[in-house]
């Protein structure tokens, strides 16, 4: 195998290793716990993020929606500029940031506590400013990204993308959620398809 995809293979399965050794399964079941009891108060669920993390925070919006938990993708940039209205209190925010140091998203926690809205982070700050500002955290650090820089984002985006599938799977375990649900939320498609002739 040519010898830089092997570095990149390998530093990412040691990374996904790594965080499986260290995942805290309390700390995301707390986030399941306050998704669910802020849903029982009719809160909402926002997912936001700035640059990569933002693309992240748009597909795990879309896959909670898909598996029985609405979310909505808040963009992080827009939300100082009036967009952090659709966040009212009793409405959770998943924030995604690697530092958890960006200024702009400083600001966007700021108003959206503000809100009195409740902020799970996903980050590899343990120390971060955005973990001491944060209800939960759920720590998503990696060493090496994947290349020579080490400065891309690209294992840090799988590990962020890892954590919060893991979270997504804990609340659709706690709805209990059926074939005939999903199937009425994925009609479309090659899935979807093969989904009612499984019905």
């Amino acid at each position: 195998m040519d010898q830089t995809l092997k570095s990149f293979f390998d530093t990412t399965s040691e990374e996904i290793q790594r965080f499986m050794q260290d995942v805290s399964a309390e700390q995301l079941h707390k986030a399941k716990d306050m998704v669910l009891e802020a849903e029982k108060k009719g809160g909402r669920v926002h997912i936001t993020g700035i640059g990569k993390p933002g693309h992240v925070a748009e597909y795990i919006a879309s896959l909670f929606s898909s598996v029985g938990t609405p979310a909505y993708f808040l963009d992080a940039t827009e939300a100082i500029h009036g967009s952090s209205g659709q966040v009212m209190p009793n409405d959770i925010v998943i924030s995604i940031s690697n530092s958890g140091e960006t200024e702009e998203l400083k600001r966007t926690i700021t108003t959206l506590k503000n809100n009195g809205a409740r902020i799970i982070s996903v980050t590899g700050g343990e120390e971060s400013w955005l973990s001491k500002n944060s209800d939960c955290v759920l720590f998503a650090k990696v060493e090496q990204e994947g290349d020579s820089l080490n400065k891309p984002p690209r294992a840090s985006i799988i590990i962020e993308v890892f954590v919060l599938q893991s979270l997504s799977i804990l609340l659709q375990e706690a709805k209990k959620l059926t074939l005939r649900e999903y199937v009425q939320w994925h009609p479309g498609g090659t899935l979807g398809k093969s989904l009612v002739s499984e019905k």
